[in-house]
């Protein structure tokens, strides 16, 4: 049986030759084939390079030209060159279990699904990394969802990664080669559509490394809220609602302010006291969840990193609800001449 591995890749000189050698340990099965296809987005720091000599002296290896430099179109190419029956997708930025590939074959042949995976860990370094990684598994910050987990086994709405069969592809299609960010929920949306099932099972084992500053967390989470509306735009909904709630409390700030400060412009004392009264009410309560979104940490967290916890979470949110917002007021396709505004949204960086 020939298994197909896909791998995303764009500069990533520091982590794709560490990443590329571990899949050697992952094949224990005498009767299974390993490709591997990596689909390169015009690499620019030395990775095409490397990993032209790589697949010259692995010749399971094979490079995939992404011209559009985006994850979902590099998906698409690799899965179009792949000849597997089974497809597995894999990242750098994630360290993998020895039976990782063993495990996510095995689930999706005792399922049944049409998509397996294991449960979306996150694992920082430092201080800061730890509390990034600490939040993203918080049940605050990722508004309860199952993929996020750890012990959970069943279905899902969608799967950190993913493993399928070649015929799911074939059935729902492929990757929306529109959209820049949330592609695999959206392809996922389509599965559970056409009546499919996604499962995760705590045996597909890895840990996902997150950003590992504010800023570069912040600009990730903005383009996830501003990508789920495209999503919403093209299914006319959403998967869950709870996509929802970070954009309704920063409209509800941002409309809170504004109607203050008009009231005050106009001298309506009595309503400018009554919205700056409910915004720093919302938002001392929200500050506080916060701060009680970190006392399950305590005792696990160095105290730097149990401080930064309350900043992150709202960072996640606060992003993810403006970029939302302004997928809405914006189309998700820029017109030439508005390079700010589509580096901000479409441009992936580290």
């Amino acid at each position: 049986m020939i298994i197909s591995v896909i791998i995303p890749c764009r500069n990533e000189k520091d982590h794709i030759g560490e990443f590329l050698n571990t899949l050697e340990d992952q094949i224990t099965e005498p009767e299974w084939e390993l490709e591997i296809l990596v689909a390169d987005g015009r690499s620019n720091d030395g990775t095409a390079e490397y990993l032209c000599n790589y697949a010259t002296h692995n010749p399971n290896v094979r490079i995939i030209d992404n011209p559009e430099r985006i994850v979902s179109t590099g998906l698409n190419a690799a899965i179009q060159a792949s000849t597997g029956d089974i497809i597995i997708r894999m990242d750098a930025h994630t360290v993998y279990a020895d039976d990782y590939i063993l495990q996510c074959v095995r689930v999706l042949e005792e399922s049944g699904a049409d998509n397996v995976g294991g449960p979306w860990v996150a694992e920082g370094s430092g201080s800061l990394g730890r509390a990034i990684a600490a939040a993203f598994q918080s049940p605050f910050c990722g508004g309860g969802g199952k993929a996020r987990r750890i012990g959970y086994n069943g279905e899902v709405d969608t799967v950190y990664l993913g493993c399928w069969r070649r015929s799911a592809f074939a059935r729902v299609g492929l990757f929306d080669p529109e959209l820049v960010r949330n592609q695999d929920d959206e392809l996922n949306f389509r599965i559970r559509r056409k009546g499919g099932r996604i499962v995760q099972s705590s045996r597909i084992q890895s840990t996902y490394t997150p950003r590992s500053s504010l800023r570069t967390l912040f600009r990730q989470y903005l383009q996830y809220g501003f990508w789920r509306v495209a999503v919403m735009r093209k299914h006319g909904g959403l998967a869950s609602w709870r996509q929802a709630v970070p954009s309704l409390f920063v409209a509800s700030i941002i409309i809170g302010i504004m109607l203050a400060a008009v009231s005050h412009f106009f001298h309506w004392t009595a309503v400018s006291s009554f919205a700056t009264l409910i915004v720093l009410g919302e938002l001392a309560l929200y500050a506080a969840a916060c701060l009680a979104s970190a006392l399950p940490m305590v005792g696990s967290l160095e105290l730097p990193a149990l401080l930064a916890v309350p900043i992150v979470v709202a960072i996640h949110q606060i992003a993810y609800g403006l970029g939302f917002l302004a997928g809405l007021l914006k189309p998700p396709r820029f017109a030439a001449g508005a390079p700010v505004a589509d580096r901000l949204f479409s441009s992936l960086t580290r």
